[in-house]
């Protein structure tokens, strides 16, 4: 791969290059990554000490916050060093490495909201059978199949972008490695990266929010139909609604990102929705699941 690569080094421009704001934008990025590190590590805390706590919800749940965790620090604290000095380098295998793991986790995140959504599913509309369908092994293996999922997504794009020669401008549009500024630096044809981008995940993204909005849908179909106490039905609404908030804002970026094609959108929109499903949504989902939550709030 090195002997193939003559750029050894890349330069993120990304939000480095405001002029002006790197200050400001350094003190708010860096407030919302301590909070996302202390409120997505309380949430784990919680949950592990907590006996009452241990349930398929809750057990899904610490995984998004460990996703959350992991998915900004991969990108997070490089941003905030480039804010500081005003330049940003990062080598080719870095490069490779930043754009693996946040394709890795993003599409892992995508996945366990789905998978959230069906247990949710199974927790009201099939209550009696809740405990045999969602048992201990079965968590394990949703949870797994999720990270799995998600490794083996990124790890094809990290080797088809590793394919790429890159020879002449070595300045990214944007504050991490995402490969779409990436592979337009290539010195051959880069298409099938963009092609494979927009079809396979958009196809992840667009195919996990379709499930975990149909899941919904028959919740809430359900819940009108054949719930009649209004006290259950409203402490059920309370936990779609959460849910239901931390999808919309995770994927309504996602798919402005990746569902239209790869060379429509202008540079500093994407980096916008980047920055809202990497920085901003981790640090939400803390909060709108603990303000919502009563067992969560007295645990």
């Amino acid at each position: 791969m090195d002997n193939q690569t003559e750029v050894r080094k890349f330069i993120l421009l990304g939000l480095s290059n405001v002029q002006g704001l790197q200050k400001f934008l350094f003190m708010l990025f860096l407030l919302l990554y301590l909070s996302n590190l202390l409120g997505n590590m309380a949430i784990m805390i919680v949950v592990i000490c907590e006996p009452w706590l241990h349930t398929p919800m809750y057990f899904f749940l610490c995984n998004l916050s460990c996703l959350d965790i992991f998915f900004s620090t991969v990108t997070v604290p490089k941003m905030l060093a480039g804010l500081l000095s005003g330049h940003q380098g990062i080598s080719y295998t870095g490069c490779l490495s930043q754009l693996h793991f946040s394709y890795f986790l993003g599409s892992s995140e995508a996945f366990l909201l789905a998978v959230m959504a069906y247990d949710r599913y199974v927790a009201i509309c099939n209550p009696l059978r809740y405990t045999l369908i969602m048992s201990p092994r079965a968590c394990l293996l949703l949870a797994a199949a999720s990270w799995t999922t998600g490794f083996l997504h990124a790890l094809m794009h990290t080797v088809m972008t590793s394919r790429l020669h890159f020879c002449g401008p070595n300045r990214i549009q944007h504050y991490f490695c995402e490969i779409k500024p990436l592979v337009r630096l290539a010195c051959n044809r880069s298409q099938l990266n963009l092609n494979l981008l927009s079809i396979i995940t958009g196809s992840i993204a667009a195919g996990t929010f379709v499930c975990t909005l149909f899941s919904y849908l028959y919740i809430f179909s359900f819940l009108r139909l054949k719930v009649q106490s209004k006290e259950e039905r409203r402490k059920a609404f309370s936990t779609c609604i959460s849910h239901l908030t931390v999808v919309a804002l995770l994927y309504v970026p996602v798919i402005f990102n990746y569902v239209p094609p790869s060379s429509g959108s202008s540079a500093s929109w994407t980096m916008i929705a980047t920055l809202m499903y990497n920085v901003v949504t981790p640090v939400l989902n803390p909060l709108i699941y603990t303000l919502r939550n009563v067992e969560v709030k007295r645990a």
